[in-house]
């Protein structure tokens, strides 16, 4: 059988299955089509939870002796939009001016497909890997993430699994291929106030209690001070107001109550249970001060709900896997690759409980944009980086 050596060619066939999450849209099919010539054994298990869609997923093995590699991404995609806006078909997979165009290109499948293309290359030339390899690939890491890599990565835990290194394919290069290796990521946290009042008339605010005034000042608490200057391996803790609503039309109603959200990106100053109590402390020292609610007698009275599942920070400190790719990089590339924890959470949150992670993939710049897409030499360098990796790892 013809084994699955051109990323391009893989590459195109998964565009064109319309995966977007958690539709499985025939993509993990195809996925399994490209690894059954080289000797994958495929299992595909469904996960689901009340309140949520059930999820197909596809866990790959090729078994040998010695040291067993993973490879874990995603082949669901998000929505396209408006499909008038794509300049080419979003599920097409068309190539102009040596680029190939479609949903996921970038995020992840391209990723995906390189890394497939370099394991056909690698058994072509010289057999099987010394050691185990296998593939991790998740319908859920677009969408709320909860039928996806955790449950994946317990169900094959609980069947034996382990690891002893991983690589995700997320497109972790800013500008250009080869720029930047994700050795961790920072924590995310989020919340949600809500502070209650007592309605009234806009023209007796003495009559009132105005929550959007304790609200203001609420915010202003855990805006400032900063929560830490950052550390040697990440940026400072930021949080960011991501919405404000008192759901009232009325300009001279004072409203009953008022809601803001927000989200914490964390260093590994925190831990999410730190953090959250920090937040308490700001919130419950900001409720007593009455600058703002002259008419006030009493300290705000207001509720918090936390998200139910935070994403912990971690840093991979594993110098072999490191090496081997940063080395892979420089010597295809020419480029040293930063090794970096900026940007969001990735399904890495999940596989550090399981052994050490990285994260290299394409370029991200056209990620989750109309006419998302990928240069096809990109796609080969990708290709040769993740092949002398695969060698050098193993070796």
């Amino acid at each position: 059988m013809t084994l699955p050596i051109d990323p391009a060619a893989n590459l195109a066939t998964l565009i064109r299955c319309p995966s977007v999450t958690p539709a499985e849209g025939g993509a993990l099919s195809a996925l399994q089509a490209m690894l059954a010539p080289m000797g994958f054994g495929v299992e595909r298990p469904i996960f689901s939870e009340a309140g949520t869609l059930d999820v197909e997923n596809l866990y790959a093995r090729l078994s040998g002796n010695g040291p067993h590699l993973m490879f874990a991404g995603h082949t669901d995609v998000v929505p396209v939009g408006d499909e008038a806006d794509w300049t080419h078909p979003p599920f097409a997979a068309e190539i102009a001016n040596g680029e190939m165009f479609g949903r996921g290109a970038v995020d992840m499948k391209g990723g995906i497909a390189c890394f497939v293309a370099a394991l056909a290359r690698h058994i072509e030339q010289h057999g099987a890997p010394k050691g185990s390899v296998s593939l991790l690939i998740t319908g859920d890491e677009e969408g709320p993430s909860i039928n996806g890599s955790g449950k994946l990565l317990e169900w094959a835990a609980a069947k034996g699994e382990n690891w002893d290194a991983a690589v995700v394919g997320e497109p972790t290069n800013p500008n250009a291929l080869g720029d930047m290796i994700k050795i961790g990521r920072r924590g995310s946290i989020s919340g949600t106030i809500t502070v209650h009042g007592r309605q009234g008339h806009a023209a007796y605010p003495h009559l009132a209690d105005n929550p959007v005034r304790a609200l203001v000042t609420l915010c202003d608490a855990l805006l400032d001070p900063a929560f830490d200057e950052g550390t040697t391996d990440f940026q400072a803790t930021n949080l960011e107001i991501t919405t404000v609503d008192v759901g009232n039309r009325a300009t001279n109603v004072i409203p009953a109550r008022a809601t803001a959200s927000f989200n914490i990106r964390f260093n590994d100053t925190w831990t999410a249970e730190t953090l959250q109590a920090e937040v308490h402390n700001r919130l419950d020292r900001a409720a007593e001060d009455l600058r703002l609610r002259p008419h006030a007698q009493e300290p705000a009275s207001f509720d918090l709900i936390w998200t139910e599942r935070p994403s912990h920070v971690f840093l991979t400190r594993d110098e072999k896997l490191i090496a081997a790719l940063s080395g892979s990089i420089e010597a295809v590339t020419g480029a040293k690759p930063a090794l970096s924890t900026s940007g969001g959470t990735s399904d890495a949150r999940f596989i550090k409980d399981y052994c050490p992670v990285v994260e290299f993939g394409l370029v991200g710049k056209t990620m989750h944009m109309v006419d998302e897409r990928v240069a096809l030499s990109d796609l080969e360098g990708l290709t040769k980086i993740y092949e002398r990796f695969l060698a050098d790892w193993f070796a």
